[in-house]
């Protein structure tokens, strides 16, 4: 089969077009033939760090951690599927698990879903990873109906989902971004949109929930940005971040006293840890979006599999609106 194969670590890494055998179905696991695989920024950073980060795989590797396909071969004690399901999901390109940037790919079962019936391949590929982040970001603040939610980066990957899945929860939602282009994203998602770059911290605090601060942060940038969410955040809140590789003075959240919550998805698959909560919020992801309360955001530019290097590049010089999809 044909393969993208990683034979260095570096920013200046090239993808290698690879003749590699088929997997075969082990117990518990499915293969699926790919049909659409999606860029995350994690995938960039292990290309551009390599062992710098502790969860990349060892050379030569393949990347590629959502996918969308179909079924071809079931392993043993496999229940739920057979072959010719169209499912997604998140399985690989991180540790000793080979990705999607193939034609075929090993997948745990416990680590998948039947797709959205009402979305293409190219459009399931684009929501494993980042659905799962902002499901589980959100149920962990425990977002209920009349809440004030405020998603920073509302436009992106994680956040423009968060922004969906918080108003299906009935919340009341503000979202950061910066920008037109930005801007009409956020409102067209329902949320109400708020220029970083215009707006000063107190006066959307103001304006948004008089004063009081909102009930749940979602910051989906992190760093330094995260001193902007304590201050967005209300009395007793709850702060939900998904880059919390900073150091950073925590006497605001302690004045305030948040509830901070670190969001890190890849764990079940680094650690074989609770793998089936990953199918199942993908199962009742697929049925929010089939039931039309969530749709991904794709960019507009397409890529194929031998396009691999200009899909990452596409997504690390902040060109993207949406989420980067290469098709298989």
């Amino acid at each position: 089969m044909k393969t993208m194969t990683l034979n260095t670590y570096g920013p200046d890494a090239v993808f290698t077009e690879t003749e590699t055998p088929r997997p075969t179905a082990a117990p518990g696991h499915v293969i699926v033939r790919i049909k659409a695989t999606s860029v995350n920024t994690i995938d960039t950073m292990i290309k551009d760090m390599g062992t710098d980060l502790p969860l990349s795989p060892a050379l030569p590797a393949v990347l590629g951690m959502d996918f969308a396909g179909v079924i071809e071969e079931v392993g043993a004690d496999v229940t739920g599927f057979a072959v010719g399901d169209e499912v997604y999901g998140c399985a690989g390109g991180l540790a000793d698990l080979k990705g999607a940037l193939a034609e075929y790919m090993l997948a745990d079962a416990r680590l998948i879903a039947k797709k959205p019936q009402s979305l293409s391949m190219r459009e399931a590929a684009a929501l494993p990873l980042v659905g799962i982040t902002a499901w589980e970001g959100l149920h962990r603040a425990g977002v209920t109906d009349g809440q004030s939610v405020l998603v920073q980066g509302g436009a992106g990957g994680v956040g423009h989902l968060a922004v969906q899945i918080a108003r299906h929860l009935g919340a009341w939602v503000s979202a950061t971004g910066t920008g037109a282009g930005q801007m009409h994203v956020i409102e067209g998602f329902g949320a109400a949109a708020i220029d970083f770059k215009i707006t000063q911290i107190d006066d959307y605090v103001a304006s948004q929930t008089g004063g009081a601060g909102f009930d749940v942060v979602f910051d989906t940038v992190g760093g330094a940005n995260m001193t902007n969410s304590f201050a967005a955040a209300g009395l007793n809140a709850h702060v939900v971040t998904t880059v919390a590789l900073s150091e950073i003075d925590l006497s605001p959240a302690h004045f305030k006293g948040l509830s901070l919550h670190i969001v890190f998805m890849l764990l079940p698959m680094l650690h074989n840890v609770r793998r089936a909560e990953h199918g199942e919020i993908l199962a009742q992801l697929a049925a929010l979006v089939d039931a039309g309360a969530v749709k991904p955001l794709l960019d507009d530019q397409r890529f194929t599999l031998n396009q691999v290097g200009e899909a990452y590049a596409r997504l690390k010089c902040g060109a993207a609106l949406g989420k980067v999809v290469i098709e298989v």
